[in-house]
């Protein structure tokens, strides 16, 4: 389908403020011009992008679709329409699905199940250990040979230094790279909320932040002594973000890093008695840590904003707060979240959601970053700035409803998705 949107404003990774109204015509899944008054073709379909911001799909490098073994959660259809719905038109799943995604076998299935299934791409991460058992080395060159790129025991630290350094050895010479879910399991005890004022106020054992900062050193350092490229997933702690900061500043360590918009909008405050949605691993800390890493995301301490979507069901988070799964899901609100809590109110502009959120995680992938320019390929989403949306459960399409978001309104709407020839939402 041939596509012209009219009077729209575009934003890009180097555009804080949407530029003048243009139109954007998209002529068999390519973007054929940009400009303003542009023709109109025969058979072509034209939408008012009045009032509304034109800005490249966002790609989300940390997400866990549960499939296979986990289909009750999320599956890789219902977590690809889940994206879709909140604009991200790719994501890297996480390997840590049951059977483990520990081979090229297992990974192919995977890969061969989203082609089929979604209309996004959808990529696979592969665990560095057998099973995620951080003993023996997965099968790691089978993993390359199915196309996977990063390595992670993402849900546990790969707890044997010895192991992962062995392993960046091997791996980075087959031009991959490693995430890192940094904790120190011993340290960090069972896991449910920081250690601080709300878990003595509850009566539950708290996770310490150096139990994550700890790991964050170690596997930089590991990164450092092998010239591998190391990801530090999901920072939830000020002193973690300057550690990474610090080890930025040296000019021979490949270091890259993410937080997530849940560790940047939530703290240990918001938990009040118990509420299982705010359950999460690393868990939500302190106001003090809200701040310390807005910090880091505005001075670009952190490369990626990624939503670590992690779907349970009803019965799993209505359970106890300790025996409750930690995780929360972020696909659908994160997009919205960033511009009502930030973006509205003048915190950053569009071009670091557009950087941190689409460019970077692309290009971290090997991707070239989605964007709005005469041929390139269509992909790409409108925002509508003065409409709101409310997360209600017929709005979402992932199989899961753990969000502290559910059934609030926000401002901001996605109003558009396009990727090549396909209209992917279309909310008038």
């Amino acid at each position: 389908m041939n596509l012209l949107i009219r009077n729209t404003r575009i934003v890009g990774e180097s555009t804080a403020e949407p530029t003048a109204a243009a139109d954007i015509l998209i002529i068999n899944g390519e973007i054929s011009a940009v400009g303003p008054e542009l023709r109109e073709p025969d058979n072509c379909r034209v939408i008012d992008g009045a009032d509304r911001v034109a800005m490249p799909g966002m790609f989300d490098a940390h997400v866990h679709f549960r499939e296979p073994g986990g289909e009750s959660k999320e599956t890789i259809r219902t977590g690809a329409e889940a994206a879709v719905n909140g604009g991200v038109t790719g994501v890297v799943m996480m390997p840590n699905t049951t059977p483990a995604i520990d081979n090229g076998t297992i990974a192919k299935q995977v890969l061969e199940i989203a082609s089929r299934d979604t209309r996004i791409p959808v990529l696979t991460s592969g665990c560095v250990t057998l099973g995620r058992a951080g003993k023996e080395l997965a099968a790691i060159d089978g993993l390359r040979g199915a196309g996977v790129r990063m390595l992670t025991d993402d849900g546990d630290s790969t707890g044997d230094p010895a192991v992962l350094y062995r392993a960046m050895q091997y791996a980075s010479e087959l031009g991959m790279f490693f995430a890192s879910h940094c904790e120190v399991p011993e340290l960090a005890g069972p896991r449910a909320l920081n250690d601080g004022t709300s878990s003595y106020r509850l009566g539950i054992q708290g996770s310490p932040a150096c139990a994550e900062e700890i790991i964050i050193d170690r596997d930089i350092r590991l990164a450092h002594a092998t010239g591998a490229h190391i990801h530090i997933q999901h920072v939830s702690s000020r002193l973690g973000m300057e550690t990474i900061r610090w080890w930025k500043q040296r000019c021979d360590v490949k270091v890259t890093a993410e937080v997530s918009p849940h560790h940047l909008l939530f703290n240990e405050d918001d938990i009040g008695d118990y509420d299982t949605h705010y359950k999460m691993n690393p868990p939500l800390r302190t106001k003090a840590d809200n701040d310390g890493l807005l910090e880091g995301l505005i001075e670009g301490v952190f490369d990626l904003i990624a939503t670590d979507h992690a779907p349970h069901t009803p019965f799993e988070k209505a359970q106890d707060f300790v025996s409750a799964p930690n995780g929360i899901t972020g696909l659908e609100t994160a997009l919205v979240s960033l511009h009502h809590h930030f973006v509205a109110i003048g915190v950053f502009g569009w071009d670091l959601v557009v950087k941190h959120y689409s460019a970077e995680p692309r290009r971290m992938m090997g991707l070239p970053p989605a964007v709005i320019e005469p041929g390139a390929p269509a992909d790409l989403l409108l925002f509508n700035p003065s409409a709101c949306t409310t997360f209600t459960p017929d709005f979402m399409k992932s199989k899961a409803r753990n969000t502290p978001f559910l059934d609030q309104t926000l401002d901001g709407r996605i109003d558009l998705v396009v990727l090549g020839s396909e209209v992917l939402v279309d909310r008038g």
